[in-house]
């Protein structure tokens, strides 16, 4: 039994990472709730695990008395001096209990008493360790791939988090070993059973990225105004500089182009424009469609919603709105304006 108890501790101990006092302690409270099971009318109950001599003591401390005990917390001096000779009436003597004494039902109690402080531990655990990453971008090691769900399970910081197909970079292929960096969205059922809800898709995972490589936006320099991204196509960025002096777009792309690349290839090729921000609108609205060119962009003032015309060069229109309006979709979720883009020749 003693073995048992110590081997299954180091086993928990190494699986979940709780501290061997903490563990006693949890394991201690389960066995207390299935003697008191065995033992309803005893108040006190001694369970000692020690750890470094591997010894296991569980015991029914009772007082000694003269006559006839009244209780299970009371023991005839008769029968206290064939447990200890050095027994007196008015003092106490321990009652030994084997764990073979327990029946079914209380192991099970026990057993399930443990598990689930286990898992209050493990839940308390989980949510103080990311709580401080919710909303970062953290380094992940994947560890394996389903082949059928293309459900990758990776690695942060000792703790195994699902990477759902949906939340993977279109057309990417993870293999175990790779190291990548994911976006913490938060915790799910912090109450329940908490998960971490990890993405790759998430567009400030591309913010948080831009952070890393740039030190112009890690130290306030250069501001992110805003960011709109189609995952695994295209990404288009708003950047601003608060220093006259720093051009805040080629601060993005570095020297040789060295950070803006080490982005793409974090996100598996996927472009990015980068977008120099302008308080005036329609600038910010015309700087948005690029690659395109733009002639003119009016506001419309008197709709309910933030809506504006461009005016784009007859051979720009296909550019301006992109492949299946990826541009102009992009450009208006940037800019927080619907665009109705038309050509030239229409307008005239």
């Amino acid at each position: 039994m003693n073995e048992a108890l110590f081997e299954a501790m180091e086993s928990l101990e190494k699986e979940n990472g709780i501290s061997p006092d903490v563990l006693i302690e949890k394991i201690k409270q389960g066995i207390l709730k299935a003697v008191k099971k065995e033992h309803p009318g005893c108040d006190n109950i001694l369970v000692d695990i020690d750890v470094e001599k591997g010894k296991f003591n569980l015991a029914l401390i009772k007082t000694v008395v003269e006559g006839e005990p009244e209780d299970e917390n009371e023991i005839n001096i008769d029968e206290a001096l064939t447990i200890s000779k050095r027994a007196r009436v008015g003092g106490t003597v321990e009652v030994k209990l084997s764990p073979s004494i327990f029946g079914r039902g209380a192991a099970g109690a026990a057993k399930q008493s443990i598990r689930n402080d286990i898992k209050d531990f493990e839940r308390a655990r989980l949510i103080a360790q990311y709580q401080s990453k919710e909303h970062e971008a953290v380094s992940a090691t994947v560890v394996k791939v389903e082949p059928a769900s293309g459900i990758a399970t990776v690695q942060i910081d000792k703790n195994e988090v699902l990477l759902f197909k949906t939340e993977q970079i279109p057309g990417e292929v993870l293999k175990e070993g790779d190291m990548i960096k994911v976006y913490v969205v938060g915790i799910i059922n912090p109450d329940k059973k908490p998960t971490i809800k990890i993405s790759r898709t998430h567009k400030d995972l591309v913010k948080r990225l831009f952070e890393f490589e740039i030190p112009e936006i890690y130290d306030g320099t250069v501001e992110v105004k805003s960011i709109s991204r189609e995952a695994g196509s295209r990404t288009k960025i708003a950047v601003y500089s608060k220093n006259s002096n720093v051009d805040a777009v080629g601060a993005c792309i570095g020297p040789k182009r060295q950070r803006i690349t080490t982005i793409v290839n974090e996100l598996c090729g996927e472009k990015i424009d980068i977008i120099p921000y302008s308080e005036n609108q329609e600038e910010f609205i015309a700087r948005a469609l690029a690659p395109a060119e733009v002639i003119s962009v009016t506001i419309d003032e008197e709709a309910e919603t933030k809506t504006c015309t461009v005016i784009v060069p007859n051979n720009q229109l296909s550019l301006a709105i992109g492949n299946k309006g990826q541009n102009a979709k992009l450009a208006a979720k940037l800019t927080g304006f619907k665009i109705d883009i038309k050509p030239e020749n229409e307008v005239q």
